[in-house]
């Protein structure tokens, strides 16, 4: 038969509801599983809604079988005597498991290391199905991952419960019969309560664990299952958007939050008056979204629109008391804004700046006007960089580097003034767009304004990049600040402890640099940072070396993170590049080189010169000569190497590095005719020089694009 346990409960925080009911269900089920209740691959059903936690478990045993068990009891040498008679000590440890002098005769001596012991195999009853659940349940609710634990008195007014919320009723059905488990001061019974409001009958008696769903949807106007709910929100959500042919906005997290906050959805379409619309759309989706749980709704090109939706818990054969509801509740908060925006407009962000003074950054690193002022710093070095780089770095058409240089000292500067702004005050995940919106009101050149808003991208994992030189520079520049300033005063991440957000700040940067293709090293963007803090870092090569560290680290995780083997990563990293924009395309040519038939040869070939030449003692000898080659093997070799490596070059030179491995391919057969008859370590030290330098010169030429010993198995 199949079990059902519902706890009802108040009303459950909406930000935990999913969790919530997902533990409690995986919890209780798997314990049973282990219990042998029911079977390992038995269904299980969660269900979650504001006001209940519940599981119907398939095919629930009233009884588990009975299992065999093999226990050791003690040496042989201490429980028994010389004659093969129990010792009190044996006698003693058979006590304590329940058991007699009778079952002596049947202990089974058995080799323990160096001994022998004495073990008693017994058959241990399975737990009954009240056993079994009452520790299922007790178990499940410890380990709720509960935000915040209550306080609260049962019905006697002496007894304490802690729990999420208080719990009013527990239900456990196996089949169509009560199980008689106890929780949280409640004793198992078969009902329940529905809707508050829209319950047919406010108390539900539960016929059969098969029932629940079905009673509490058609009695109790309840969705009780968190998915059904969620998908018939967002069945509704879109049929109430398409009759005005606009889409509502996609965001798992407030879907996620709505569906906690309701039993029984009911979506209905509101309006907002037009004039809203002047203020900037980010604003009124947030305050909707945040404030309200509501759904904004947009046009075919992504505008704002005046209607939104709201996820109602009622379902009125008249329905316009809560629609006008709903719009005269969100016209202040949409009211708010408009006075935000207003009031922002009328100062310039240039004369917020002295305001950044006041604002501490960090005990340790002064405040946002000084932080303002080391980005700007940053920023200006690496144009100056971008400008001096050996692969040319296009700019717009009127972009010079020194107009570029002009834009970025001002965006920078400028970056973080609206921290000030009463819109940010309200809402600080608006920092940055604000910004951008105040500085075209300005009327400041718009790849500044632009900047402004960008400078934080990447925000997160997949967030976009920059979309101008101007933001591309200030948001390395930003990071990077961020980066080595607190790298410099010792804030490392640690474990799963990430405060400052350190690691998200070096994937931004590492984005940057490899989707961009930015022709910029990385430790000279380190080396333009560092200078910016002064007195400020105490030991900036110990810092310097932690951020090379630091970055190498999140490279190596973003990239088995994309798909490639840590084989391939690792002999790519091997040679530290310092141009991250190349580090894709070698990759690829990685790739490309290990599905040759020759790689696995030249790999393991690679992998034996290394180890040669690490063992070279002094110098190791670079001039290869000629006349010294006496084996037709050494002599096929260096004129393989003559041959192919100009053409490897050139092909590297030229960024084709898959162009430049696959040449190498050549030399499979001298390397192998060389390693077959030549004896590297020849008697005569000349000989054995001009060998050991053929090999380095080799070695030179296999990797360059990466550590090919890397791929050796």
């Amino acid at each position: 038969m199949n079990l059902l346990v519902e706890l009802f409960v108040e009303e459950l925080p909406p930000k935990a509801l999913k969790k919530l009911g997902e533990a409690f269900a995986t919890v209780l089920a798997d314990s049973l599983k282990a219990q042998g209740l029911a079977a390992t691959d038995a269904a299980v059903t969660s269900f979650a809604s504001p006001r209940r936690l519940g599981v119907h478990v398939a095919n629930v045993a009233a009884k588990a079988a009975d299992k065999a068990v093999q226990q050791k009891l003690m040496p042989v040498a201490v429980a028994l005597t010389a004659d093969g008679q129990a010792t009190p000590a044996l006698l003693k440890k058979l006590a304590s498991v329940g058991a007699g002098s009778e079952v002596v005769p049947q202990l089974k001596r058995q080799p323990d290391g160096k001994a022998e012991a004495l073990f008693w195999d017994s058959l241990q009853p399975g737990a009954t199905l009240a056993q079994g659940l009452q520790k299922a349940l007790d178990e499940a609710l410890a380990k709720l991952p509960i935000p915040k634990v209550m306080s609260y008195q049962l019905a006697d007014g002496w007894t304490d419960v802690k729990f999420v919320r208080p719990a009013h009723g527990l239900v456990a059905l196996h089949g169509s019969d009560v199980v008689t488990v106890q929780a949280l001061g409640l004793t198992a019974g078969r009902t329940t309560q529905g809707h508050r409001f829209e319950a047919a009958q406010a108390t539900i008696s539960i016929d059969t664990a098969d029932s629940y769903a079905t009673q509490l949807r058609e009695q109790g106007a309840v969705i009780a299952s968190f998915a059904e709910r969620r998908a018939e929100i967002s069945r509704q959500l879109k049929g109430n958007a398409d009759a005005l042919s606009l889409t509502p906005i996609d965001d798992d997290a407030l879907l996620d939050e709505v569906t906690a906050l309701v039993e029984r959805p009911n979506v209905l379409t509101c309006a907002f008056e037009a004039e809203f619309l002047a203020v900037p759309q980010e604003c009124l989706i947030l305050t909707m979204k945040a404030n309200q749980k509501y759904f904004p709704l947009l046009d075919s090109h992504g505008k704002l629109t005046r209607h939104f939706l709201v996820v109602s818990n009622i379902a009125p054969a008249d329905a316009s008391a809560v629609v006008q509801g709903n719009e005269r509740v969100v016209r202040p908060r949409l009211a708010d804004a408009k006075f935000f925006f207003d009031q922002d407009r009328k100062k310039k962000l240039e004369d917020r700046l002295p305001g950044l003074a006041k604002v501490v950054y960090h005990g340790k690193l002064g405040s946002q006007g000084e932080r303002a002022e080391r980005v700007q710093a940053i920023a200006h070095a690496i144009v100056n960089q971008l400008s001096m780089a050996t692969l040319p770095y296009t700019v717009e058409a009127d972009d010079e580097f020194k107009v570029l240089d002009s834009k970025v000292k001002q965006a920078a500067l400028l970056a973080k003034c609206d921290l000030l702004t009463d819109m940010v005050g309200e809402f600080p995940e608006l920092q940055g767009i604000m910004g951008g919106y105040y500085a075209r009101h300005e009327g400041l050149r718009d790849g500044v304004a632009i900047a402004i808003e960008d400078h934080y991208k990447p925000r997160f994992a997949g967030d976009a990049l920059p979309r101008n030189h101007t933001g591309t520079v200030v948001a390395l520049a930003d990071k990077l600040e961020t980066l080595a300033g607190l790298f410099g005063i010792g804030q490392l991440p640690t474990g799963d402890k990430d405060p400052f957000a350190l690691r998200r700040h070096a994937l931004g940067v590492i984005r940057i640099l490899v989707e961009k293709n930015l022709p910029l090293e990385l430790p000279a963007l380190i080396d333009a940072a560092l200078p910016a803090f002064g007195e400020l870092i105490k030991n900036p090569q110990e810092t310097r070396q932690a951020l090379l560290t630091f970055f190498a680290d999140r490279l190596a995780v973003s990239l088995r993170d994309q798909g490639y083997s840590a084989q391939e990563v690792d002999a790519v990293l091997a040679l530290n590049p310092t141009r991250l924009g190349d580090v894709p395309k070698r990759l690829v040519a990685v790739r490309a080189f290990a599905a040759l038939a020759e790689a696995a040869s030249l790999a393991a070939a690679n992998k034996r010169v290394g180890n040669i030449l690490k063992k070279v003692e002094g110098e190791l000898p670079t001039t290869l000569d000629d006349a010294l080659l006496q084996e037709a093997a050494e002599k096929a070799l260096a004129a393989a190497i003559a041959d192919v490596q100009p053409q490897a070059d050139l092909l590297f030179e030229q960024h084709d590095y898959t162009g430049s491995l696959k040449a190498l391919a050549a030399l499979r057969g001298p390397v192998d005719a060389f390693f077959d008859g030549v004896m590297v370590n020849a008697e005569d030290p000349a000989l054995r020089a001009n060998r050991l330098a053929l090999l380095g010169r080799l070695h030179a030429a296999m990797n360059r694009v990466a550590d090919l010993s890397r791929l050796a198995g």
